[in-house]
């Protein structure tokens, strides 16, 4: 039976998607608590000489409120690229929608030309952090909005230092956004890749070049923890100085000349 949400995908990916450009394809999917605008810096950037994409996943859309998984956000991401009439795109995912990159790319080997993981990683997070989140997520999943205490601690794992101290109307910016969100949504989202399995050992499967962008001041993910994924992907690995967890967002520039001297050899 058809998951009804990947239906979604297929035939709105229009009205859940923002695209600029012409040429070669880059889709993005974005991570918790982000939405497609996070891309915004991506899509004015590189649409000089890409078709990029963006698209909203689950938890910003009217399927926020059921259950899913990694797993269910790969099939989306497939049907978005069938709903957009995208051509094996190169896909970019930062953090969730790095890990939902990665099962494309294991379920739907052709689909996709290459992989950008932004601020992402293929192992589970360790203990302690899933403990961490799970107790947030399980206080708010009956508040009708995110409170705002809860999207302030979250800003702190989403930025870094620098864009914190130098960049606050970003950060305030989406605080704003955040505490718009259903608390059921957000405790779906987190729940989706929580407790999610160990992908390493399957990477020797993925058949396309990749590029591992991360930013220095990730409090989430330390660079480190990339490693496995690196090695396992014979990835190129670009770490982006005075940058968080959202590295496209708060240093765009670096990140959209890694993206972009990346796409320039997948379309050779």
């Amino acid at each position: 039976m058809t998951d009804p949400a990947t239906d979604m995908y297929r035939h709105r990916a229009d009205a859940l998607a923002t695209e600029a450009g012409s040429g070669p394809e880059l889709l993005c999917a974005h991570g918790s608590l982000m939405d497609r605008t996070m891309y915004a810096p991506q899509l004015e950037a590189l649409s000089d000489e890409y078709r990029v994409a963006a698209y909203d996943l689950r938890a910003r859309t009217e399927r926020a409120g059921s259950p899913y998984d990694l797993w269910d956000l790969a099939g989306d991401c497939r049907a978005v690229i069938d709903g957009l009439g995208m051509d094996q795109p190169v896909l970019a995912g930062m953090s969730m929608g790095g890990f939902t990159a990665l099962r494309v790319a294991l379920e739907y080997p052709d689909a996709i030309s290459g992989l950008v993981l932004i601020d992402a990683i293929s192992q589970p997070h360790p203990e302690d952090d899933v403990e961490l989140y799970q107790g947030m997520i399980d206080s708010i999943r009956d508040e009708t909005q995110v409170p705002e205490n809860t999207a302030r601690t979250s800003s702190h794992f989403l930025f870094g230092e620098t864009t914190r101290e130098e960049r606050p109307e970003l950060v305030e910016s989406w605080i704003d956004r955040w505490t718009t969100y259903p608390g059921e949504a957000v405790y779906h989202e987190i729940s989706s890749w929580l407790d999610r399995e160990d992908v390493t050992d399957r990477l020797h499967e993925v058949d396309v070049p990749a590029l591992v962008i991360h930013g220095e001041e990730d409090a989430s993910l330390d660079v480190e923890q990339t490693d496995p994924m690196v090695e396992a992907l014979d990835a190129r690995r670009e770490v982006i100085p005075e940058a968080g967890h959202s590295s496209n967002v708060e240093r765009p520039e670096p990140v959209n000349a890694a993206i972009r001297e990346f796409l320039e050899s997948v379309y050779a």
